[in-house]
């Protein structure tokens, strides 16, 4: 370690000069007071060795432990008046380097009674006046010292709680962002899985009418609408997981709602399946609605995919304070599309989230249930 940093630990190159130039006037202000006559009773040869000694306590202490070379000053300045040029800095670096009150206490009656030296007695007047020097040469850069610590400690406590802050509203933007990406993923699934899905049974249902042209005509239109929506809807919420690419012009079609079940369910007709809608479609909570339509969607393309051919059944249901969705299918044929399996899950954290409860199992005749209780 070199010396500069076993002496001024920390310090740059501009504190260490003002350190020097702290050290220097304060020998300048000792010199001056000894040529006024206040260098006491010792010779010049001792008032030279105690100058000296406080310089180098003025040097090397003034930051590290102030109250040490300021207790030394103010017995060397029971010898030496003069001395007492030393202890305003070492006052306010006591209240500026030094935290603990008794040692402020003790510096502020120690600096007081030797600047005021009540033991050398003399008029009324001349009493008062080195008792107010006391208080100008040791209180008050004491006071000041305190004070410039305590602003310092504040600003720093301030910056370190705005770094906080700022961290913290970080974490929240990316646990944001990351919900809302987990949100357009789940909406991808459901949306345009379910577009895929009807394409596939579209598909095999054209292979299936391949004599009749007019309804092989139809099918393909609606594979290729389907396929249109399908890819609308992917470029859409691709935008958006590519953040700052996304372009903002592009339009963002409103989220389905409960009103849009009868469009599901005659869009799962076209494509071959049979659907019966049952029930009246009743005014919901438009967080609500989103999830019974998402349920019913779900339920269609699981249906459509591993019970081919097999009759469906969707019942929306109001009992007091809840909204039913339940949607039954037969058995049905073997699937042929692959299924990742997700759905489902999707579906349960979607109703989870409004503190419903969805119940998912398969029926004795072969068949599949889903039925999700929404509070309404």
């Amino acid at each position: 370690m070199r010396l500069r940093d076993r002496i001024w630990p920390g310090l740059r190159t501009r504190g260490i000069v003002l350190e020097f130039a702290v050290a220097v006037l304060s020998t300048v202000a000792i010199s001056a007071g000894a040529a006024t006559g206040d260098r006491g009773p010792v010779s010049l040869a001792v008032f030279a060795v105690l100058t000296a000694a406080v310089f180098v306590l003025l040097l090397t202490r003034r930051r590290r432990a102030p109250f040490v070379p300021f207790v030394l000053s103010a017995l060397l300045s029971v010898l030496s008046p003069a001395i007492n040029g030393a202890l305003t800095p070492l006052a306010y670096a006591v209240g500026r380097y030094d935290g603990r009150w008794p040692a402020r206490i003790t510096t502020a009656v120690t600096g007081v009674l030797v600047v005021a030296r009540p033991w050398d007695g003399g008029p009324a007047g001349d009493q008062v006046s080195r008792w107010l020097g006391g208080a100008v040469l040791v209180l008050l850069p004491g006071a000041v010292g305190i004070y410039v610590r305590t602003r310092t400690q504040l600003l720093a406590a301030l910056r370190e709680r705005a770094e906080r802050a700022e961290a913290e509203r970080e974490l929240l933007a990316r646990e944001a962002v990351l919900d809302e990406r987990t949100r357009i993923a789940r909406e991808m699934h459901d949306a345009v899985g379910h577009r895929v899905s009807l394409m596939v049974l579209q598909a095999g249902a054209i292979e299936m009418a391949a004599a009749d042209p007019g309804r092989v005509q139809e099918l393909a239109q609606n594979v290729q609408t389907a396929g249109r929506q399908a890819l609308d809807e992917l470029r859409q919420m691709v935008g958006v997981l590519r953040g700052s690419e996304v372009d903002e012009g592009a339009p963002l079609g409103p989220q389905p709602e409960l009103d849009d079940v009868p469009r599901l369910v005659e869009q799962a007709r076209d494509a071959g399946m049979t659907v019966e809608l049952r029930g009246e479609l009743p005014a919901v909570d438009p967080a609500v609605g989103r999830a019974a339509y998402r349920i019913v969607q779900e339920a269609l393309t699981n249906a459509g995919k591993h019970a081919s051919g097999a009759p469906v059944c969707v019942t929306v249901e109001r009992p007091t304070g809840s909204l039913v969705v339940r949607i039954v299918n037969g058995a049905g044929a073997a699937a042929t599309a692959v299924s990742g399996g997700f759905g489902l899950v999707g579906l349960a954290e979607r109703v989870r989230t409004l503190d419903g409860r969805l119940t998912a199992e398969p029926r004795l005749d072969g068949g599949f249930t889903v039925e999700a209780v929404l509070p309404a």
